[in-house]
């Protein structure tokens, strides 16, 4: 299960309705509400910074937090929608809904390589290229994998590892259905270059010597 949780914090939100999300406003904070989960719905409020650095970090939507309240206990949460001022397209509104341990999210779970040293494509000067750093998974709340682990041992310059080389958490699949690439290893620059310039050495050496015909011209000046 995911070791690190990102906390979110809030405080609990006195009063519900137009005047109080205003208020809430006024106060530099953005109302929400958490929902689901077997549970009463509980009207919270952000602080407008910490939540404006959340969603600078990116896909805020598909991230599993850790929601603090001051006075409840400590709740898994996903956000559902973030509603924005249609002129200034900040927040004004957040969803969070609570996830029991059966409940089914997508996240995106980062990417461990393992077997460099048992790699002979990196032994020879190739270079790991990560084509994707994290994959987005279908997983149930109480089995979130921390990480997904790839290896590369036995790779040679050329090969590719793709998603179903890797053993997913059972329960687990990716959200994309084709079967795509995770990381390859490449020829070093120099030696990708070296191997360009030779193919074009013996494309120029294959093309056909033209032959000249003597025209009419010719054979009347001869």
């Amino acid at each position: 299960m995911a070791g690190e949780t990102p906390d979110i914090i809030a405080m609990e939100r006195t009063g519900t309705g137009k005047g109080a999300a205003r208020q809430a406003r006024r106060e530099n904070l953005v109302p929400g509400i958490v929902y689901g989960g077997g549970s009463d719905p509980l009207p919270i409020n952000l602080p407008y910074n910490a939540l404006i650095k959340k969603l600078k970090a990116g896909r805020f939507l598909a991230t599993l937090f850790n929601l603090k309240v001051e006075g409840h206990d400590d709740v898994r949460v996903i956000c559902r929608s973030v509603q924005r001022d249609v002129v200034k397209d900040l927040p004004v509104h957040v969803d969070f809904m609570r996830l029991r341990r059966n409940s089914r999210v997508s996240l995106y779970i980062p990417v461990e390589v393992v077997g460099e040293e048992d790699c002979p494509g990196l032994r020879s000067g190739g270079v790991l290229t990560m084509v994707r750093s994290e994959v987005e998974l279908r997983c149930t709340a109480g089995d979130i994998p921390e990480k997904i682990t790839v290896s590369i041992a036995g790779k040679e310059i050329g090969d590719t590892i793709h998603i179903s080389e890797v053993d997913l958490p059972e329960g687990t699949r990716p959200t994309i259905d084709r079967d795509f690439v995770i990381a390859n290893i490449q020829a070093p620059s120099g030696l990708a270059s070296q191997q360009e310039d030779d193919d074009e050495d013996v494309a120029a050496d294959e093309v056909p010597a033209i032959e000249m015909e003597a025209g009419p011209d010719d054979d009347a000046d001869s």
